[in-house]
């Protein structure tokens, strides 16, 4: 049973006591102990107390989902173990703190934490890999590095990023950070002296240029070769860049590092028009961001309706609505043809002003690197329901990995934060011969404006929609095909994205026979 939080005009004292009555199987209940928030739950006979706030971006756990011996984020679906506090899957990688509960004699009582879960013990065993590399520096990698240490791993462990920085927040560079809401600081992951004490070997500003899977050994730029008996990949995806004259110039920017992100927010400290070239997530969030600082806006793409192929004409229509209501000019169905250094042509002739330029026209998988070493390629790295490749002992993760779905039986390639991350999780795992498939429902979200979707699921066509509740601002929105639900969009409906993520994991576990 997964049950809704009880209400309470106050949080609870929950040190003096509250009344097992108030607590349902299947049940949450908000709480304080010592001013400091906490939520009760209870499973059957078992009751759990935890930190009520998500490690991510600062959720209200009670307003998540229970399920198992689990409790769900409501905003982006972050995972964590109620017997331990620990994120079992992403995208937060930070335990929760658990509380000792004790019941007796019909009243629940929490008074003090428990010690932190230290991580597993060391693995040993001859299968065992001696030296794991990871080529890459986002969410995969990150997230396949921290997992391998949490899972006990104490062999040699090196991870190669092209980037420049340490991993960073990605989504959070097109929304808080570029809006003025979100400081530096909080973009990265992960400082350099948890790299140090986790003895994770992380190297920046380096590129791999091939892979010899016979020798077991990749090869750096600069002729160094690196050994190793587990590999993986998470090399991730690049901006599409614009082909035309002027593109090049130092006013035309594009967001995916985060040097991309504090070049642009130098830029627009010194600016008041934009032209923001693509109607992508990428290009809106960017637009939303701009229109914060004030800064006028005018939208370019070729598109009919914004968004309109991955959300639907009529919440894509909303979106322009929206965007428009903050004073943002689009041009559809038009593309650039020329940057200048204060304007931009377009096609049809039309001339738009313009002290930046921002590019969001989509990315393209990195997958040069794999191709050349010999995997089997289908549109991204061919996996199987492992994430191994097509040579042992060579993993993928992250968007360049194509795996085998199980929810629309398709091999689907997904290039979304959490899916990433939590590839990279499991790649972790299998690379330690643990044999866990890859099962995760596909997840994204965007923020712009005080407009908030949360989209589970994959579906690349879709064939009817069925929306309830008001467009925008308060619904659901289903996407089948030959009438099989493939995904839902729910905006301001937290709980109801879990709960569609929950129907279709039930869906792949009875396709999977359990």
């Amino acid at each position: 049973m997964d049950g809704a939080p009880v209400e309470y005009q106050d949080p609870p004292d929950l040190s003096v006591g509250v009344s097992a009555d108030s607590l349902p199987d299947g049940g949450m209940l908000a709480g304080q102990v010592g001013g400091e928030p906490v939520l009760l739950a209870r499973r059957g006979e078992e009751v759990f107390a935890l930190s009520s706030s998500c490690t991510h971006y600062g959720a209200p756990l009670t307003d998540g989902l229970l399920v198992g011996d689990t409790l769900r984020c409501p905003w982006h679906h972050a995972c964590f173990s109620l017997r331990t506090g620990e994120a079992v899957r992403g995208p937060a990688l930070d335990p929760v703190t658990c509380w000792h509960a004790e019941e007796s004699d019909g009243m629940i009582y929490v008074r003090h934490r428990l010690a932190r879960t230290a991580e597993r013990p060391p693995r040993s065993g001859a299968l065992l890999p001696k030296s794991i590399v990871i080529v890459g520096g986002g969410a995969a990698g990150q997230a396949a590095a921290e997992m391998l240490r949490r899972e006990g791993y104490d062999g040699r462990l090196t991870m190669l990023s092209a980037d420049s920085s340490f991993p960073c927040d990605r989504p959070n560079l097109s929304k808080g950070y570029l809006a003025g809401t979100a400081p530096d600081g909080s973009n990265l992951l992960r400082t350099e002296e948890y790299f140090r004490s986790h003895a994770i070997d992380l190297r920046l500003g380096v590129h791999v240029t091939r892979i010899d899977s016979v020798a077991r050994e990749v090869e750096l730029a600069d002729g160094t070769r690196l050994a190793y008996e587990a590999l993986l990949l998470a090399t991730g995806a690049q901006p599409i860049r614009l082909e035309l004259p002027g593109a090049e110039q130092a006013h035309v920017h594009y967001l995916r590092t985060l040097a991309d992100a504090h070049a642009l927010v130098g830029a627009i400290l010194v600016s008041h028009r934009a032209v923001v070239i693509g109607a992508s997530f990428i290009g809106l969030e960017v637009t939303a961001a701009l229109r914060s600082r004030g800064i006028e806006v005018h939208v370019v793409a070729p598109d009919d309706v914004p968004m309109g192929k991955i959300l639907g004409s009529e919440l894509g229509g909303y979106l322009r609505e929206l965007h428009e209501s903050h004073g943002v000019v689009f041009h559809l169905k038009t593309a650039a043809a020329s940057i200048d250094s204060d304007s931009v042509t377009l096609e049809n002739g039309e001339i738009l002003p313009a002290d930046i330029v921002v590019v969001g026209i989509g990315v393209r998988p990195l997958l040069g690197l794999a191709e050349e070493g010999g995997l089997a390629m289908d549109r991204g790295v061919k996996v199987d329901e492992y994430l191994e490749t097509s040579i042992t002992g060579i993993f993928a993760a992250g968007d360049i990995a194509r795996w085998p779905d199980r929810l629309t039986q398709d091999d689907i390639r997904v290039e979304h934060w959490v899916v990433a991350e939590r590839q990279g999780q499991t790649a972790a795992r299998n690379i330690l011969g643990m044999r866990e498939r890859f099962d995760c429902v596909p997840f994204f979200w965007t923020e712009q404006y005080n407009f908030s979707c949360a989209y589970i699921g994959h579906a690349e066509r879709w064939d009817e929609t069925e929306i309830a509740g008001q467009l925008g601002k308060d619904c659901t929105i289903v996407y089948r095909r030959a009438g099989e639900k493939l995904a839902v969009a729910v905006v301001h409906r937290d709980l109801e994205g879990l709960r569609a993520e929950l129907e279709f994991e039930n869906t792949i576990g009875t396709r999977n026979g359990m």
